[in-house]
């Protein structure tokens, strides 16, 4: 059972003064579990940062994901590269995105969240302007766009300081939605740039600045595919102004290193990112590869990857906010089992819809099956960050029962802050899936790697069973 969080004493509900929450502030005194404190002035600036936070951070996933659409057509303007080419430069990104993570986790609390939403934004002008430019010269070498793929992946850094923020304007009963919003909106990033790219490119709609057309001999048309860049770069200048003048720092929310990095002694901080790079992993994984399947696959039988790639990420980020929503409810913990019992499934329909042995498979069943996974993928993303601050909340309430309300307090304070710096740390690990999982399928049979998926999942069905969903489990949540 959840350990309560203790009531204020009056000692903390104290006189505010409102100048000290206008959008641009520093705020010092944030107090969410005082329902007097919520309902007068907390929900209204939590929910102004939560809205500003979402687009900001949907525009940091479409330039993670710029690659997984843009390589589906790199061929056919003339470049000329190998399909294990191509699986890599949509997996290069993965590396970036998660080892930035890892630092946009500690960093943002260090530096005040509002600054640098605001930096880690603008910065992304640059990987999208010179992908822009590289894309109008097919003699473009390899290893720069190797390179500009690596700097595109930083835009996946930005989910980490994000979410770690959010969850500390919340009070507990909010945070799985609030979490859930600003993950599966933010996810809807991948979905936005599969599904839009595709369509500015078909025509001259950024006019002459943009430059001119690539002839695609395959379909004998003209495009312009460095559309499919340039677009975004006007958006993230308006959003990065945006978070500047119209978010807000935390400042319980700032913490140095020295004190977040007391996650890396915590048992659950890795049980935890063990489980979010099954259910996180597999959605950014599968989110990179899936468009190169399908033209690997079935575009000789009039599938294009274009029409349907961008559904399985749309599903998938919707189903973040219902997994959050519905692990307020009746618990992360059965939400995330279901997950991966689900994920597994469907991945089973996946690998026998496949061609194989000269059959030519079946899409819809194959199709069917990934948006499955995707669905269940976005339920278990939601669910585990709601576990995450149940967790060491618990924990750090339990070591503080019968200390003291002066004790309660430091320890759900602490708790707080981990629970951030892990929901950073695990988004930053699981990140990696954006990498390993096209790169599998570079590598090896896709059915093979699909198996090897479906074993993972068995062991994360089993930490997640018997720490925190089991009767008498060591951390109910």
């Amino acid at each position: 059972m959840s350990i309560p969080t203790p009531t204020p004493t009056p000692t903390a509900v104290r006189p505010h003064r409102a100048e000290s929450y206008k959008p641009g502030a520093a705020i010092g005194d944030w107090r969410p579990e005082d329902e007097g404190f919520w309902q007068s002035t907390g929900r209204k600036v939590a929910q102004r940062n939560l809205w500003i936070s979402i687009p900001a951070l949907m525009l940091g996933f479409v330039v993670w994901q710029v690659w997984s659409v843009t390589v589906v057509k790199l061929n056919d303007v003339g470049f000329g590269f190998s399909k294990s080419q191509l699986f890599w430069l949509t997996a290069i990104p993965g590396i970036t995105g998660g080892t930035f993570r890892i630092l946009y986790t500690f960093i943002g609390p260090i530096f005040g969240e509002r600054k640098f939403t605001a930096f880690s934004t603008i910065i992304l002008v640059v990987p999208m302007l010179w992908l822009g430019f590289a894309l109008q010269d097919t003699g473009t070498p390899y290893w720069e766009l190797a390179l500009i793929a690596a700097v595109c992946g930083i835009g996946g850094a930005n989910f980490a300081s994000s979410m770690a923020n959010i969850g500390f304007f919340f009070p507990k009963r909010e945070k799985g939605s609030a979490n859930g919003l600003n993950g599966g909106l933010g996810n809807l990033g991948v979905s936005a740039v599969q599904l839009i790219a595709p369509l500015v490119v078909t025509a001259a709609v950024l006019g002459a600045p943009a430059g001119g057309p690539q002839h695609d001999a395959k379909n004998n048309t003209d495009i312009w595919l460095q559309n499919g860049a340039f677009l975004w770069v006007p958006l993230l200048v308006v959003m990065a102004l945006l978070a500047w003048f119209l978010m807000n720092d935390l400042k319980v929310a700032a913490a140095p290193f020295s004190q977040q990095k007391a996650i890396f002694r915590r048992k659950h901080n890795w049980l935890m990112t063990w489980l979010y790079v099954g259910t996180f992993g597999s959605f950014i994984g599968f989110a990179a590869g899936l468009p190169l399947l399908i033209k690997n696959n079935f575009e000789t039988q009039g599938y294009q990857a274009t029409t349907y790639a961008w559904i399985g990420p749309f599903v998938g980020a919707l189903m973040r906010w219902a997994g959050g929503w519905l692990s307020d409810r009746i618990g992360g913990a059965r939400v995330t089992l279901l997950s991966f019992v689900g994920m597994a499934a469907s991945l089973v329909v996946v690998i026998f819809a496949l061609p194989h042995s000269g059959d030519h498979g079946s899409f819809w069943a194959f199709f069917t099956g990934f948006l499955a996974a995707f669905a269940f993928s976005g339920l278990g993303n939601g669910s585990t960050f709601r576990q995450i601050p149940v967790v060491f909340r618990d924990q750090h309430m339990r070591e503080a029962e019968g200390k003291g309300p002066e004790a309660q307090g430091a320890a759900l304070k602490q708790s707080e802050m981990e629970a951030g710096a892990v929901t950073g740390f695990s988004s930053a690990i699981a990140a990696y899936g954006f990498f390993f999982i096209p790169a599998m399928f570079a590598a090896m049979a896709v059915t093979h790697a699909l198996w090897m998926f479906i074993g993972f999942y068995a062991t994360c069905l089993g930490v997640c069973w018997w720490f925190y969903a089991r009767k008498g489990a060591e951390a109910p949540s």
